[in-house]
């Protein structure tokens, strides 16, 4: 008991201690900085997929409404930062913005124009009764 309470008391006196501290604070910061950096990289990744969720789904509930595709952006940003909000969850506008339009981009619901694009509304006319039937057997 007298050999380790004489270890303790050289190692105390001796400033060991202190170095050892110091190396282990040089050594463990950078590690504990990482982690943090990690922890927000990974937060904001998931708070930019909840933000994509929410605009996906507010574009799409605004898709049979017969308003103007302005009235209908604005409304989705108007929602989609009110809820974040009450959450707690503050992104930038312009950030909801986008994630808005990229909605508007994705989503199966919402057409795609293309500007340079020449629509052919020329459609044929069958006259009732002639068309033949699709076989089920046949298409698969």
């Amino acid at each position: 008991m007298k050999t380790l309470n004489d270890i303790i008391n050289w190692i105390i006196q001796s400033g060991l201690l202190v170095w050892l501290f110091y190396f282990g604070f040089a050594v463990g910061k950078p590690f504990i900085e990482s982690k943090i950096k990690h922890a927000k990289t990974t937060q904001e990744q998931a708070l930019w997929e909840l933000a994509l969720q929410l605009a996906m789904t507010a574009v799409n509930s605004r898709v049979g409404e017969n308003i103007s595709g302005q009235e209908k952006f604005a409304q989705a940003v108007a929602e989609v930062q009110s809820y974040l909000t009450a959450k707690g969850l503050h992104i930038d506008t312009k950030q909801i913005q986008a994630a808005v339009q990229s909605a508007y981009e994705m989503s199966m619901l919402t057409p795609t124009v293309n500007p340079n694009e020449k629509i052919d509304v020329k459609q044929e006319v069958v006259p009732a009764g002639t068309v033949k039937a699709i076989d089920p057997k046949e298409v698969a």
